[in-house]
């Protein structure tokens, strides 16, 4: 049986915009009205129910197999197009990656990493439900502030200046004084290590504590750092055990560090190295340095992680507050916990609004919690004696009540099922 399969094509695109454009053989470009890059088109295996190896020629179910393959057409084969895209699915709503709360100033600070911006709320606000959106007090915004792919906000109490991290594309930490807003620079620009998360300040010892998802890292440095200033330390190597670490916390009571990791682990100088381990949460001392390893360590099915974002200590109480994204809920555990231990608390249902939260920032002078969703564009807080299903004591959203985002991160491809009409977007 002799088997014609049309590949189909995937067209990368950098944005969190997907322009969409009709890629036909032997049909010229409509005459110039704008500008884009078509930056690469190859060959991608059919999505049909068969799965088939092309090496040995067979199919699955035994029958000979011979495939015709189109030549691909690689990256290095750029073409500038000089027409519009035929439509765009865009998300035009903030995704809110990341939180915190001000309660000096009775301010809400969220990352917008959809919009590039950051949007500064009251404390008390609360969106009606049957208003769209609440208006922020500011909004910082605009290509001169360096937000890309934002996450790790953290507030200095003292000043109220805000850090944020811009990911993956800009590898920075930017800094904003507490009245900025508009189109404006950061008053300074840290460049730390590719693939930055999460950030958290000693202010007693003046210290930023950054997380690097790969190769896995802690980086700390001065708190007022800039340029390309280098760390005074950094947690890294094999005994660590930090495997894509994400979420961070610090407790200066007792002088410890708390870092979250996913799971993801590989020898960048190896091929072939890679593993994924249980998430984890992971307690070192504050100022522990090079390949340290944890002094304890949160891991199993009974913790329920799963791609666990923010954290946040509560001192007073030693209780350890964590976003967890995919499994929209808040898990609260204890400090002193070791080993595959269940929470002590989980928020989760219907009634919480949680809809993979990423963010979260406690309040202890108010006793709140707050958490930001990357689902739903808002926020919402609890009391920090919350359990279970229950409703927020207050929500601020900037989208329609019920809305779901699409959920573009950061799409870096997208390819056509022609046979389900459906585009297929990896974020």
């Amino acid at each position: 049986m002799r088997v014609q399969r049309n590949h189909r094509k995937a067209l990368a695109l950098g944005a969190t915009t997907l322009a969409l454009y009709a890629l036909s053989r032997g049909v010229a470009p409509e005459p110039p009205r704008a500008s884009a890059r078509l930056v690469s088109i190859e060959p991608i295996a059919d999505l049909g129910d068969a799965c088939y190896r092309e090496e040995a020629g067979v199919a699955p179910s035994g029958q000979s197999l011979s495939v015709a393959f189109e030549p691909p057409v690689y990256a290095a084969d750029t073409l500038d197009l000089t027409r519009p895209p035929q439509r765009t699915i865009r998300d035009t709503y903030p995704i809110y990656s990341s939180i915190a709360v001000d309660p000096v100033r009775d301010e809400v600070v969220l990352q917008d990493t959809n919009l590039f911006g950051i949007k500064i709320f009251n404390r008390l606000d609360n969106t009606p439900p049957r208003v769209e959106s609440t208006t922020p007090k500011r909004v910082i915004q605009g290509s001169q502030t360096r937000c890309e792919y934002n996450a790790g906000l953290t507030i200095d109490s003292r000043t109220g200046d805000i850090y944020s991290v811009s990911m993956d594309t800009e590898d920075n930490v930017i800094v904003f004084s507490h009245a900025a807003g508009g189109d404006v620079a950061p008053m300074r620009i840290l460049k730390t290590p590719h693939r930055n998360f999460a950030s958290a300040l000693d202010e007693e010892s003046n210290e930023l504590y950054v997380t690097i998802q790969y190769p896995p890292k802690v980086v700390v440095y001065r708190k007022d750092a800039s340029g390309q200033e280098k760390p005074l330390r950094v947690l890294e190597g094999p005994r660590t055990l930090l495997r894509d670490p994400h979420g961070l916390a610090l407790d200066l009571r007792r002088r410890l560090m708390i870092v979250g990791s996913w799971g993801n682990s590989s020898d960048p100088n190896v091929a072939g190295s890679g593993r994924v381990y249980p998430p984890s949460i992971a307690v070192y001392p504050l100022d522990a340095n090079g390949d340290a390893p944890p002094l304890r360590v949160i891991q199993g099915p009974k913790t329920q992680l799963d791609w666990a974002g923010s954290m946040a200590l509560d001192e007073a109480t030693g209780e350890l507050f964590v976003a967890n994204d995919v499994g929209s809920s808040v898990l609260i555990f204890k400090e002193t916990d070791d080993g595959d231990v269940a929470p002590s608390r989980v928020i989760q249902g219907p009634k919480t609004g949680l809809n993979h939260p990423t963010g979260l920032s406690l309040d202890t002078k108010h006793q709140e919690v707050w958490v930001s969703n990357m689902g739903n564009s808002s926020a919402v807080v609890f009391p920090l004696t919350a359990e279970g299903d229950v409703a927020p004591l207050r929500t601020i959203r900037s989208a329609p009540l019920g809305y779901q985002s699409v959920k573009f991160g950061k799409p870096q491809a997208v390819a056509y099922d022609s046979k389900r009409d459906l585009y297929l977007v990896p974020n």
